[in-house]
């Protein structure tokens, strides 16, 4: 049995069980982009094990990969995966588990990492330290400033709460959020034009769906502060990558913090990597040493279960 691991970024899934499956366990560190060298890449592989949503699995691909019997997806949803298309070329499909508290802290946390950073000007002070200068920038307080939650899940209200320990006004909207269910979390309710008018600090927590993707752009951008800042540790498509260039460029808004994009890993071209007052991060909201350990010991269950002819976590369509 060949089994290959993909997008083994930080190089840690061998340290996390692999080493003991049976059968030749390749795990490929660098990412593959085209078809023809994924293709190749995997070609007799009977097992692949694909990290979140970093390599999209279509109906193209199955085509293309004669011999894969076992997809597997650390998290349990994974929208680059055409579940239809697995299923009419008889390759089952499971995924991982993670502790919805657990994941949603790491992520919050990442999210008041990128608030504070844009808020404090950290990376640019860090900066110009290092090049030999002293406090070129002068930075905004939290406290008495309003932060606008796009979405008041699980991880939004995690966020949410961190807000009010920072002495933060907190405000809410999604298509699905009542007054009620804010109250619930301590937040109040808004609707989207008054969230995007008032916010000091918007950070999305969606899911991205059709009804949520470019949910934020040209209009949305313009109808906040000038002084205000967007953080997106949720999906890239939701905010309009073009019109958040523009925003960010001509002044529109003070700044973003990002560490989701439209393509991942971020091409080397994309105008985000040149937009003043960023900071911008590699897609690492769950990227933390417990969420990694949960997943890939999970992924070693999978492949036992699937072996054993009793798969666990399928997903379907």
């Amino acid at each position: 049995m060949k089994i290959v691991v993909l997008d083994d970024y930080q190089r840690v899934a061998r340290d996390l069980g692999f080493d003991s499956l049976p059968g030749e366990v390749e795990v490929l560190h660098e990412h593959l982009a085209g078809l023809d060298e994924l293709a190749a890449a995997l070609r007799g592989a009977q097992v692949v094990v694909a990290m979140r949503e970093r390599t999209p699995f279509r109906a193209e691909t199955f085509d293309r990969l004669p011999d894969l019997r076992l997809l597997v997806t650390t998290g349990m949803v994974n929208a680059a995966i055409d579940l239809a298309a697995a299923a009419a070329h008889g390759v089952t499909v499971v995924g991982t588990t993670m502790s919805g508290s657990a994941k949603s802290s790491s992520t919050a946390e990442l999210t008041w990492a990128l608030i504070l950073a844009c808020r404090r000007h950290v990376v640019s002070e860090d900066r110009a330290l290092r090049e030999g200068r002293w406090q070129t920038t002068v930075g905004t307080g939290l406290a008495g400033s309003t932060l606008g939650v796009l979405g008041l899940g699980r991880l939004g209200t995690q966020v949410a709460r961190i807000g009010q320990a920072f002495d933060m006004r907190v405000i809410a909207w999604s298509h699905n959020l009542t007054p009620e269910r804010a109250a619930e979390a301590g937040v109040t309710w808004v609707p989207k034009g008054e969230l995007l008018a008032a916010s000091d600090v918007l950070t999305v927590h969606l899911k991205l769906s059709d009804r949520t993707t470019g949910l934020i752009g040209a209009a949305e951008l313009a109808a906040m502060k000038p002084t205000a800042i967007l953080v997106n540790t949720s999906r890239g498509p939701i905010v309009e990558e073009n019109a958040l260039v523009t925003a960010l460029t001509t002044g529109t808004i003070a700044g973003a913090g990002l560490d989701v994009y439209d393509t991942e890993p971020l091409p080397a071209g994309n105008p985000l990597r040149g937009a003043p007052n960023t900071v911008l991060l590699p897609h690492l909201g769950y990227v933390t040493e417990a969420g990694y350990r949960t997943m890939y010991q999970q992924v070693v269950e999978d492949i036992a279960a699937w072996r054993a002819g009793s798969p666990i976590r399928v997903l379907t369509a």
